[in-house]
């Protein structure tokens, strides 16, 4: 009873860090990243679509991203999904692909992405403490319930701070990596 707790907090956390991971990759760090462009949707043939689905997306140089749809007839498409999309770069296009390159950032605002970064790891750290506290309360109602001895209790919670604790360790490090990635620029 007592391990199927704490796989279950176990799968939660992962779920967590994954998240955190994602929002880290759609955070623009003056290098060439297609992440970037995960959220872009692209009208074609009427539905709207992801781009990665219409185009192939690369990195030609450190901070270039080429996309090259599959359809040449879904440029225009792209296009105006780029220009109208939240990246505040300007797409190039030169008839058969487009060239996104992505601005050096300033001094100013790399300090104001680490904050964003750090934000966005305190979140995944709240969060993981959320899973914490339910885990710790079902551990404890079992035990209310006789269903888990008082040692099996002890047992649990000690198990769980060390899930939380390793949990907390790669956010805290996927965060320094991303920090590091924004400084080197």
């Amino acid at each position: 009873m007592a391990n199927e707790l704490i796989d279950n907090a176990k799968a939660q956390m992962a779920k967590t860090e994954a998240a955190f991971s994602r929002q880290l990759g759609n955070i623009r760090a003056g290098r060439a990243n297609a992440s970037l462009l995960n959220r872009i949707e692209v009208e074609y043939y009427g539905v709207m679509t992801p781009l990665n689905q219409v185009a192939a997306i690369t990195i030609p140089e450190a901070r270039v991203l080429m996309v090259s749809p599959y359809d040449k007839s879904a440029l225009k498409a792209i296009d105006s999904a780029l220009n109208a999309s939240d990246l505040g770069i300007n797409p190039a296009n030169d008839g058969t692909a487009i060239r996104l390159v992505i601005p050096q950032l300033t001094g100013e605002r790399r300090i104001e992405i680490a904050k964003e970064v750090g934000k966005y790891a305190e979140e995944a750290k709240v969060a993981i403490r959320n899973i914490r506290r339910d885990a710790l309360d079902k551990a404890k109602k079992l035990e209310k319930a006789s269903e888990l001895s008082e040692d099996d209790l002890h047992r649990a919670e000690k198990d769980v701070q060390k899930v939380t604790d390793e949990a907390t360790k790669r956010i805290d490090a996927l965060a320094a990596e991303k920090e590091q990635e924004i400084k080197e620029g």
